[in-house]
């Protein structure tokens, strides 16, 4: 199994990371470029960066952001949010980001993804999933979560695969922000079916709930979150910490 990934999810608006309870009532936390760099020197493997209005405002407004995190982060950064074609995907991926994650258009333009795929190569391809629970089903939300797609998140899934994305970040917009652990149930149907790496978000509010996530999924190699790690000060060290004690393969320098 490869070495555990902890990959904090920064959700920007404006300038400013901001976070909220499933995706609403927004509370501005930092600096973006201030958060990332603590988090980098705590031992962050990756970030990700969303600007989470870009979809509404038909633009991303990350470019400032990436240009720092290229010149001062030295991890892979991954970057979302308000990508309609190859275009923004080039634009970005010059700007410095190492990958993007496409929700929203990728489900009004499944073709964006395949293409996305071919020309700039499966492993810069990060599908970003929405996941709300709706009638007894998991289904995929866009526009930050303020729309629901009547696509099931497990189809979309398999879907996807198939037209190529490199990994998929698997959030829970019910979890979101609740400090109440993963949706456990979600992410184990996720992982009996993918074959490419899934990033969970959404919920953690412990060290025991990440521990208990990796046990249940061994096929796991990643997990993403907010909130809990900015309640530790952004320290990310302590999450390695506790985890190789416990003996979890994670990567530690």
């Amino acid at each position: 199994m490869d070495k555990l990934r902890i990959i904090p999810n920064l959700e920007i608006k404006e300038d400013f990371v901001v976070k909220g309870f499933q995706y609403e009532g927004v509370r501005k936390i930092d600096n973006p470029k201030i958060i990332a760099e603590k988090l980098y020197k705590s031992g962050a493997d990756e970030i990700i960066f969303i600007d989470t209005v870009a979809s509404l405002y038909k633009r991303n407004n990350l470019f400032d952001v990436i240009d720092y995190a290229s010149k001062n982060i030295f991890i892979p950064v991954t970057v979302g949010g308000g990508i309609k074609n190859l275009k923004d995907i080039y634009k970005l991926l010059r700007a410095g980001a190492d990958k993007v994650c496409i929700n929203t258009h990728g489900i009004k333009n499944k073709q964006l993804i395949k293409d996305a795929s071919r020309e700039f190569g499966s492993q810069c391809i990060v599908l970003f999933v929405q996941s709300k629970f709706i009638e007894q089903e998991y289904f995929c939300l866009t526009d930050n979560s303020r729309e629901n797609s009547g696509l099931k998140v497990i189809d979309w899934i398999k879907e996807a695969e198939q037209l190529g994305v490199g990994e998929i970040l698997l959030s829970s917009v019910d979890r979101d922000g609740s400090n109440q652990g993963y949706d456990r149930k979600l992410i184990q149907k996720a992982c009996s079916i993918v074959k490419v790496p899934l990033i969970p978000h959404g919920g953690c509010g412990s060290l025991n709930d990440i521990l208990e996530l990796i046990k249940e999924n061994k096929s796991l190699n990643a997990f993403s979150s907010s909130s809990f790690i900015y309640e530790l000060n952004y320290d990310v060290k302590k999450i390695k910490n506790y985890l190789r004690k416990k003996k979890i393969n994670i990567r530690y320098e």
